[in-house]
């Protein structure tokens, strides 16, 4: 026989009562309110993540606002920078040819500075823009005058540049000022 058998009913049914009453202490049922509080504490942390992901979100916008700001303001320091010995010479040519009278001198130094300005330029991604003779482009062109062409040939094409447009790392600088033969 076991010794449950040997137990009267009444103990056999406390004891059981103690087992669900162990049970329930390892496992207890929560009680609305101690549901409640738990509840209480997600939404408490979660509004907790929240505020301190949208306060970083914040500094890290306003962090990318400042240096785009600070990049704005320093972006023109290398074209800068590459453009000051072409002003230095051309002070330079001008202190001289107040006292020059030959003018192929005069003209062969501001050749020489427009070539460095040009190569400045050049190095930094600017490209002139070839207009005359070639057809019409919206995308490249601003017509400011329509004439009759002079030949059939040049109906629709560039018949003169006005003004020279210029692309800076292939997209358009400035567009070509042009006079365009109908």
């Amino acid at each position: 026989m076991s010794v449950e058998n040997d137990l009267p009913n009444e103990e056999l049914h406390n004891e059981e009562e103690m087992n669900e009453a162990q049970a329930a202490a390892e496992n207890p049922q929560e009680t609305p309110q101690e549901n409640a509080q738990q509840d209480e504490q997600l939404v408490d942390e979660y509004k907790d993540k929240f505020v301190r992901l949208y306060a970083e979100f914040d500094n890290y916008r306003r962090r990318t606002n400042e240096e785009k700001l600070q990049l704005m303001a320093t972006a023109g320091k290398d074209v800068i920078s590459t453009m000051l010995p072409v002003l230095d010479n051309f002070e330079r040519a001008i202190a001289t040819n107040e006292n020059l009278d030959d003018i192929t001198a005069i003209k062969e130094g501001f050749q020489l500075i427009y070539n460095m300005l040009k190569a400045n330029l050049e190095a930094k991604g600017l490209k002139p823009m070839e207009s005359k003779g070639q057809g019409f482009d919206s995308d490249l062109h601003e017509a400011i005058a329509n004439i009759p062409a002079p030949d059939a040939a040049l109906k629709g094409k560039v018949i003169d540049d006005v003004e020279k447009g210029y692309f800076l790392n292939d997209k358009v600088l400035r567009f070509a000022k042009v006079v365009v033969g109908q």
